[in-house]
């Protein structure tokens, strides 16, 4: 069994590299029918390092990979920390318009795309874009049929298919773990236009040995791999499996019906994922017939978690529930098992080995102290390099003393403890009080007819804003608005009460998981401003 203690961080390549040294013949990647052991992985990886150093791509470079949640994905991050170039993670659902801006702005010089995928031919798509994208100088083909493809278009099958040099491309072996930039991720712009987020190999590595501290993880785990790669969140769930040397578990798509099919045949132990999928594979049909047996923990991160759901999970899997973001690598603070109930429902825990968070006053922008509300600061090798190429959104997101502003609200215990109370951008002022939506859904979600919810403010011109709870009901629940107000006037002060109360199908989410507070916003207004 593996020490994740003796696990040093740095460079991931290295990092897998040691692992496919100690156990190559381990499995690593499960999809479908596909098996892959971590020997197989690593001599793929190192072959498309090769394989894009023929290509010109040089340390530093920008390599995009526009692919689901397949072994091709991984194998691609792999082969990128090996040779040095920058991954940039692209959400396979990218309108064409987004798309072209995240390709554009990260420069990228090669991508790695699936012949099709989701009902859309990729290499017509790109056809399309390479015109207006001159960086843009390769395609790698991710399961190219014999159609004809030109100069600029390879087939990913044939780069991974020469042999190998002895030992592996240099760029393992030199730069600073702390500066080397291993990806670029474009956050999912809930608030605003996507910004590039550059983070080295050390962020990457060392939050994920503190999550695999945290969930005790070993090499005789098996972990389930939901969380699209694309996010943050799902490198880390990548990053943490290669430091625990345990089993990723591929699922294409979050669904869960699959995904409790595979839980129960591939015999998962760690489940990792956002409120949102532990919430779906509890409601699904199956779940009560056969709860999964074999799950032991794992985190739960992305969005808040209310004290109930956090205590409903750990009926069949003792979660840990983490805090991060895209910028902090993700992991800032994750709670522990010998934490209080209390503290491991009620906070995110404590920062991680080598992270330092503090309350930020949010007028004067001086630190607090224990208890106070503030906006939520951290320091520590974790955070990003920066925002790539916008120098001044970087210098504003960090203060003088070199914390980076989260933008979300939070208390700190005099233990360390930390308690996210909502994002900054979204506290709703009613009257000129302020309004915690977290505070609101927490408490909706604990009605029996609520499945989920969303609070937002709605621009109002007397009162300045007013509450909207978005409620989507359980299924095949009755209740209305009004019993809704009812039920939060039993356990708030009036002016928290939602003034209007609208009923949805299923929140609009991002591809990481957040609800999409603006486009509620949005549709309540409209709604509100057509209304005689």
């Amino acid at each position: 069994m593996r020490d994740v203690a003796d696990v040093e961080t740095g460079h991931l390549a290295a990092l897998f590299a040691r692992a496919a040294t100690e156990h190559p013949d381990r499995e690593f990647l499960v999809y479908g029918s596909r098996r892959m052991t971590y020997g197989q992985v690593e001599r793929e990886a190192v072959a498309l390092a090769e394989s894009l150093a023929s290509l010109g791509l040089q340390t530093g470079d920008r390599l995009a990979v526009d692919l689901p949640n397949w072994p091709e994905w991984v194998v691609t991050l792999l082969a990128a920390a090996f040779r040095g170039v920058v991954l940039v993670p692209l959400d396979p659902s990218l309108t064409i318009h987004e798309l072209k801006y995240q390709l554009r702005h990260a420069e990228v010089r090669a991508a790695v795309v699936p012949e099709s995928y989701g009902g859309t031919d990729f290499l017509e798509l790109y056809d399309e874009l390479l015109p207006d994208l001159p960086e843009l100088r390769a395609l790698i083909l991710v399961g190219a049929s014999d159609r004809w493809l030109d100069d600029r278009v390879y087939r990913y099958a044939d780069l991974i298919s020469k042999r190998p040099r002895p030992g592996t491309p240099g760029a393992i072996e030199s730069g600073d773990p702390a500066t080397l930039p291993l990806a670029i991720l474009y956050t999912s712009g809930t608030m605003g236009k996507p910004k590039g987020v550059t983070l080295s190999h050390g962020s990457i590595t060392m939050t994920a040995r503190a999550s695999c501290e945290a969930v005790r993880h070993t090499g005789e785990d098996r972990v389930l791999g939901a969380v699209p790669v694309f996010t943050i969140f799902g490198v880390h769930v990548v990053a943490v499996t290669i430091t625990a040397g345990a089993t990723l578990v591929l699922q294409e798509r979050f669904d869960a019906g699959p995904a409790l099919e595979l839980i129960r045949h591939q015999r998962v132990t760690v489940v990792h994922g956002v409120p949102t999928m532990f919430e779906l594979l509890m409601r699904h049909p199956s779940f009560e017939e056969s709860r999964p047996a074999t799950c032991r923990s794992g985190l739960v991160a992305g969005s808040p978690v209310s004290p109930d759901l956090a205590r409903r999970i750990r009926q069949w899997c003792d979660v840990q529930i983490a805090y991060g973001l895209t910028e902090t690598g993700p992991t800032v603070t994750v709670t522990r098992f010998e934490d209080t109930p209390e503290r491991r429902a009620q906070t995110v825990g404590r920062p991680i080995a080598g992270v330092t968070v503090k309350v930020v006053d949010l007028k004067s922008g001086s630190l607090h102290g224990p208890e106070a509300v503030g906006e939520l600061a951290v320091r520590g090798p974790n955070v990003m390099l920066g925002y790539d190429r916008m120098p001044g959104e970087t210098s504003r997101s960090v203060t003088a003393e070199g914390f980076f502003l989260t933008g979300d609200l939070a208390l700190v215990d005099e233990d360390g403890y930390v308690r996210i109370l909502g994002r900054r951008a979204e506290v709703i002022i009613r009257g000129g009080y302020k309004i915690y939506p977290r505070e609101l859904e927490d408490l909706l979600r604990t009605h029996p007819t609520v499945g989920d919810a969303s609070v937002v403010g709605i621009p109002n011109e007397t009162l300045g804003e007013l509450i909207c709870a978005c409620v989507v009901p359980t299924e095949g629940s009755i209740v209305t608005g009004d019993e809704l107000k009812d039920f939060c006037r039993e356990a708030v002060a009036d002016y928290k009460v939602p003034d209007l109360v609208r009923f949805f199908d299923a929140l609009p989410l991002t591809g990481s998981g957040k609800v999409k507070r603006r486009e509620l916003a949005q549709v309540v207004g409209l709604e509100l401003s057509t209304t005689p």
